[in-house]
């Protein structure tokens, strides 16, 4: 939800607007970076608790997903005013948080067989490809390429949500995805967020200011862990086929 909702705002300010901050991507990718690497500890983190101690992951995860909601919200809002002394350490907890509620997804991927290490390792690598390429492509997009690619990212961006939030209500009440249907979902999110990531390098100079980079790095963490998080989700679902 935060992310669609990140997603939608930028597009709505860079639309039809010139660079505004030609320098920001570059002065963003070392705390993308950063806020990766902080995400692969907190993962590490939850993998040690599940294993550890199970019985409080599930109270845990709970916690650190209020808190990471939260942070979201407090962190945007800080770092699109460029106060990027206090947005920097919340942005580096928000990361430690998200690595901790993602340590379930990879839990499951590390023990579904044909995934496991191997499996995380290619969704990394995916989201490590897809962003060279996205960077090329992006970069050099027309003014009327980039808004018809906005567009159409934007409005799949919509569907996705719409079916993400019908599998959480179906599952409530105990009414879960056919192996089939979830490896469709999964398909769709990473073709989705590999367009978003080539929408990043078209929108995001268009939407901050050089001074805004720690705003830009959290719209980038975004796409990235979400794609990461489909591309894993669409190897369980492949391996766990009947």
């Amino acid at each position: 939800m935060a992310t669609s909702s990140n997603f939608r705002g930028a597009i709505k300010n860079a639309q039809n607007k010139a660079l505004v901050g030609p320098n920001v991507i570059p002065n963003a990718l070392p705390f993308l970076g950063g806020g990766l690497v902080l995400t692969a500890v907190g993962t590490y983190g939850g993998l040690g608790v599940l294993r550890s101690n199970p019985g409080i992951f599930m109270t845990t995860f709970f916690v650190a997903l209020i808190a990471e909601l939260v942070l979201f919200f407090v962190v945007r809002g800080i770092a699109e005013k460029a106060n990027n002394s206090t947005a920097l350490p919340l942005l580096a907890v928000y990361s430690l948080l998200s690595g901790y509620t993602l340590s379930g997804l990879v839990y499951v991927a590390l023990g579904t067989e044909g995934v496991g290490i191997n499996g995380v390792a290619i969704a990394a690598l995916g989201c490590g490809v897809t962003f060279i390429v996205a960077r090329n492509i992006g970069s050099n997009l027309s003014e009327e390429d980039g808004l018809a690619l906005t567009k159409t990212v934007s409005m799949a961006m919509i569907g996705l949500v719409v079916v993400l939030v019908g599998q959480l209500i179906f599952s409530l009440f105990g009414v879960y995805t056919p192996s089939w249907l979830e490896v469709g979902i999964s398909g769709f999110g990473v073709f989705l967020f590999a367009g978003v990531s080539v929408v990043d390098f078209y929108i995001l100079p268009r939407t901050y200011r050089d001074e805004q980079y720690l705003s830009a790095a959290l719209s980038m963490y975004l796409t990235y862990i979400n794609l990461f998080v489909f591309i894993l989700r669409l190897l369980i679902a492949i391996n766990s086929r009947d």
